[in-house]
């Protein structure tokens, strides 16, 4: 090995502060969505400052895919922008990859750099970024001795679930081709410097169904007149969870929720139109393209069978999958940098990570690594705070594996 993972630990508490005043300044222009302008600004400055070349990844979202994204509550969004670099050159080539969006949350916390603009790095993603920032400054300080080449991706839009989506459909993993791909993902429950990762499926794919019904409203006391659509959203409500129960295996791990239901204005009018969004979460791939299938066919019967018209926006996130001959293989490279004792297998999160999009095409691994302690806020909580000794441990983890996965591959 030509660089042991201590001398990496080394570079990265070198530029700890710098690392920690990447993350902290992220933290304070949290933006959300898949149009990031100030934090790319901010990316690009520093990728500027540290000499490494870097280009826009993404491109305009056609008008169906703005209006879907406005359907299920986000901002308008006309274009997706990721910024990736490249250090080092030719094959084998790893990409290591960032988010860096932020959630529709007021920061609740007493931090000194707390966001003030009505969203909030809820989920950790500035400090993804630092992290990411600190690695590419390693990384860049030995770019001669590479035997490959590193691509760095700083992606928006995870909160979408779509954002990686859109990346890859414009070019993320070619020029130079990606063979390999590495995330992670920080985790303010569990300890500082722990780290967890899956074999196989690392994440419950996603599916999520937005439904408005559209009715004839009136008077409540004359329902024949009408066609109810608050009544019909009731049915389909039932009806959808009936069919976790009847139709999906007990032994699959499925979660399905409505999470928004409503119409309505008053208790004597019947209104026009109601609104449902049902989201599926599963880890089984026979039970997602079951329910995915089934829930369209119940929704079609209930609203016409009570006469009722609709319309439907789906999206869909896979799940997120740890190749287990990459996973071997990089699990000892985080043991060198954490400490054996401090790298463990888990169990998949119930969660959804878009970075299903990328280990769909390539070889990946998605790591949690704890940057807190068991008790505090957890992500996407108003109040969840960050251990900042987890950005040099993080930084340190992607320069490694990166490092050490070229020098296996390089004569491959």
């Amino acid at each position: 090995m030509s660089i042991s993972a201590s001398e990496i630990r080394e570079k990265a508490e070198k530029i700890r502060g710098q690392i920690t005043e990447d993350r902290r300044r992220l933290h304070q222009i949290p933006e959300i969505g898949m149009d990031l302008p100030e934090t790319s600004a901010y990316i690009r400055k520093r990728l500027n400052e540290m000499g490494i070349p870097w280009k826009d990844c993404g491109g305009e979202l056609p008008e169906k895919v703005t209006k879907d994204f406005m359907e299920a509550g986000f901002p308008r969004m006309e274009r997706a922008i990721g910024v990736t670099a490249v250090i080092g050159k030719g094959s084998p080539c790893i990409l290591l990859r960032a988010d860096m969006d932020a959630l529709p949350i007021r920061e609740e916390s007493d931090l000194e750099f707390k966001s003030c603009n009505g969203y909030g790095h809820m989920c950790g993603h500035d400090s993804h970024a630092a992290m990411l920032l600190g690695a590419a400054q390693i990384l860049k300080d030995m770019e001669d001795s590479l035997k490959g080449s590193v691509k760095l991706v700083f992606q928006p839009g995870e909160e979408t679930g779509a954002g990686a989506r859109v990346l890859v459909e414009n070019g993320l993993l070619e020029n130079p081709k990606v063979d390999a791909a590495f995330g992670l993902h920080v985790q303010p429950v569990t300890e500082t410097g722990e780290a967890g990762y899956s074999v196989g499926v690392n994440s419950s794919s996603l599916d999520t169904f937005i439904l408005k019904i559209k009715g004839r409203g009136g008077h409540s006391s004359q329902p024949q007149l009408c066609v109810d659509p608050l009544m019909i959203m009731n049915q389909v409500y039932q009806a959808v969870n009936l069919l976790v129960t009847r139709e999906a295996d007990p032994a699959a791990m499925v979660a399905l929720t409505c999470g928004v239901a409503k119409g309505g204005t008053a208790v004597n009018i019947i209104p026009d139109e109601a609104e449902l969004h049902i989201g599926v979460r599963t880890q089984d791939v026979e039970a997602a393209e079951h329910l995915t299938k089934r829930i369209p066919e119940v929704i079609d019967h209930y609203v016409k069978a009570w006469n009722g018209e609709y319309e439907m926006t789906v999206f869909h996130t896979p799940c997120t999958y740890s190749d287990g001959d990459l996973c071997r293989e990089m699990v000892p490279y985080m043991e060198e940098v954490l400490g054996k004792d401090m790298v463990h297998q888990i169990p998949p999160m119930s969660g959804t990570e878009d970075f299903g999009y990328i280990t769909k095409e390539v070889p990946g691994i998605f790591v949690f690594l704890g940057a807190g302690k068991p008790g505090n806020a957890p992500l996407h909580n108003a109040r969840m705070v960050l251990d900042e000794d987890a950005l040099p441990l993080g930084a340190a983890l992607h320069a490694y594996s990166a490092v050490s996965w070229l020098e296996a591959h390089s004569d491959k």
